[in-house]
């Protein structure tokens, strides 16, 4: 059957306007395309640390503190703090008992110097996210 057939033979038994079908038509379409699947795959980002990323720190920190924008599985989030020759510095990093977004790096004795942070981590949505940052410790 030709377009303009069934186009015809539509509107007929419709009773609507062909304008009327196709603007129906559409805004099905639109409400689809904007409601549909809205499940976000979210990922746990680095919201801020502490010392901050870029930063000098007058005295030696004890820890570094990362809080992610998503609760973290412990088992494989991790973190590690390394001086500028490479060596590890940290303790470990463990998940905070209270908030699973917060992830507490324990340090060794800083000295003066540059020190680089490395993490990666898995959000309980099991989606892996990793990243870096410096931080100086000044004399």
């Amino acid at each position: 059957m030709p377009l303009g057939e069934l186009q015809e033979n539509l509107r007929v038994r419709e009773g609507l306007p062909l304008t009327a079908m196709r603007r129906t038509l559409i805004a099905v379409l639109l409400s689809g395309l904007l409601l549909g699947p809205t499940a976000a795959h979210a990922h746990a980002h680095l919201e801020r640390a502490s010392p901050p990323a870029g930063s000098t720190v007058g005295s030696a920190p004890s820890e570094v503190t990362l809080w992610f924008s998503e609760k973290l599985e412990a088992a494989f989030s991790s973190a590690e703090v390394r001086d500028a020759a490479g060596a590890r510095v940290d303790a470990g990093a463990r998940l905070d008992g209270s908030n699973p977004t917060l992830l507490h790096v324990p340090l060794k004795a800083l000295p003066p110097g540059t020190y680089k942070v490395h993490w990666r981590v898995l959000s309980v949505d099991t989606h892996t996210t990793e990243g870096d940052f410096s931080f100086r410790v000044g004399e």
